[in-house]
C-alpha cells in the first residue's frame, strides 16, 4: 500500500503518529468493518464504490484511509473526473449524494481533508467537492441547493401507511385499487426502461445500462430492484440500496401510465412496507434540489428537509462550479434532450453522464 504525504495538518492534531494510504484490494473488509462501525458513515462510503467509479466509468478513484498503530481510524473516499465539457475535479463521492471524511475524531478528519487537497494540486483538479450531511471546514465556499430527506418507519407497515398525509395517502391507495402489483427484480431490463424514459422526459443524460449491472454485482443484495406491474406489464420502477437499519430508494422511473396510475406513489410505498417487513427503521429518499418536483413531493410524505453541505476547495477554479440542469447556462441543452427518440438518448446519454458524477 502506498503512503501518501499530506501538508498543513489543523492546529493540534497529532499528525505524527498517523499514517495516510490508499486503499487496496485486502483492505475492503477492514474498510467495510470500520464503516459499518461508525456514526456519520453511509452506503456512499463502503468499498464497492471504487470499484463501482473505475469499472463503470473508467474514473480514477482515490480511496484515503489513515491509521494509528494499525489501527485504521478514518477514511475518505475520493473520486476523479475529469472532463473537457465538465471540468476536472476531484469529488466525494461522485455518482453519490454523500460523502466526505468518517473519522475517530477531528485530528483525524483534519489530516485526511490536507491529504485530499494535496491530492487535488497535485492533479491539478479545478476544484476538491465534499459531499456531506455535516460541514467539512467551515471556512470553504458551501452550496445550499441541495437537501436530503430522511424519516423514521415503524416495524408496523400499517401505522407507516397512517403517518402519510392524508392527499398523499390517498395516492397510494389509488394505486392499491388499480391493481398495482410490486416484484423484486434480479436484473436490470425492465428497470432500465423505466428509468432511461424518466430522465430522458425530465431532459438529462441517462446513466450507462453497465453502471446498474455493476451496482447489483457489486452490492448483491444491499441494491435490490423493485418493479411495479399493471396487468403484468412493467409501469415503473426503483433501485434501492440498504445499509445498517436504513433504505435508500436512489434511481427511479416510469412509463407514461405511470402518473395516471400513481405508480410512482404506489411503488415508494411498497419500498417502505417491504423494507421495514425486513427491519429498516429508516427510509431515506435522497437529494433533491430545492424548489424541484421531487422536493415537493418528497414533503408530501411528511419528509421535512435537511440541509446537505456541498463544499468545495478551490485550486485552478475562481468560483463554485454550477453544473445542474437549473442553470440558465443548460437551459437550451434540457430542453433539446426532452424531444429526442428514446433509442437516441440511450446511446448518446452515457458519454455525457460518465462525466457529471
Amino acid at each position: 500500500m502506498n503512503s501518501t504525504h499530506f501538508a498543513k495538518p489543523h492546529a493540534g492534531a497529532k499528525a505524527a503518529d498517523l499514517a495516510v494510504r490508499t486503499l487496496a484490494p485486502e483492505m475492503k473488509t477492514r474498510w467495510d468493518d470500520y464503516v459499518s462501525s461508525k456514526e456519520g458513515a453511509t452506503f456512499f462510503h463502503r468499498a464497492g464504490w471504487k470499484e463501482v467509479i473505475e469499472r463503470a466509468f473508467g474514473h480514477e478513484a482515490k480511496f484515503l484511509f489513515a491509521e494509528r498503530d494499525g489501527k485504521l481510524c478514518g477514511i475518505l473516499p475520493l473520486g476523479h473526473i475529469r472532463s473537457r465539457l465538465f471540468g476536472n475535479a476531484l469529488i466525494s463521492s461522485p455518482f453519490c449524494v454523500y460523502g466526505g471524511v468518517v473519522a475517530d475524531d477531528d485530528a483525524v478528519a483534519d489530516v485526511l481533508i490536507e491529504a485530499a487537497c494535496d491530492q487535488a494540486r497535485a492533479l491539478g483538479v479545478d476544484y476538491l467537492e465534499m459531499r456531506g450531511r455535516r460541514p467539512s471546514r467551515p471556512d470553504w465556499p458551501t452550496k445550499d441547493l441541495y437537501v436530503t430527506f430522511r424519516k423514521a418507519i415503524d416495524p408496523d407497515p400499517e401505522k407507516n401507511m397512517l403517518n402519510i398525509p392524508r392527499k398523499q395517502r390517498a395516492m397510494v391507495r389509488k394505486g392499491i385499487k388499480n391493481g398495482l402489483s410490486s416484484e423484486i427484480d434480479d436484473d436490470t431490463g425492465r428497470f432500465f426502461d423505466m428509468y432511461s424514459t424518466s430522465v430522458r422526459n425530465l431532459g438529462t443524460p441517462v446513466l450507462p445500462r453497465k453502471y446498474f449491472r455493476i451496482l447489483k454485482e457489486v452490492f448483491a443484495a444491499d441494491c435490490e430492484i423493485l418493479t411495479v406491474t399493471h396487468e403484468g406489464n412493467a409501469v415503473s420502477s426503483v433501485i434501492s440500496f440498504y445499509f445498517r437499519d436504513e433504505v435508500l430508494p436512489y434511481y427511479g422511473g416510469g412509463d407514461e401510465s405511470a402518473r395516471r396510475l400513481a405508480a410512482n406513489d404506489f411503488m415508494y410505498w411498497e419500498v417502505m412496507r417491504r423494507a421495514c417487513e425486513r427491519g429498516c427503521r429508516v427510509f431515506d429518499y435522497g437529494r433533491s434540489k430545492q424548489g424541484t418536483g421531487s422536493y415537493s413531493f418528497k414533503k408530501n410524505w411528511g419528509f421535512e428537509p435537511e440541509p446537505l453541505y456541498y463544499q468545495y476547495y478551490l485550486v485552478k477554479a475562481k468560483e463554485m462550479p454550477d453544473i445542474n440542469p437549473l442553470n440558465p447556462k443548460y437551459r437550451l441543452f434540457v430542453n433539446l434532450w426532452k424531444r429526442l427518440p428514446l433509442p437516441v438518448s440511450r446511446l448518446v446519454g452515457p458519454v455525457l453522464s460518465r462525466n457529471l458524477g
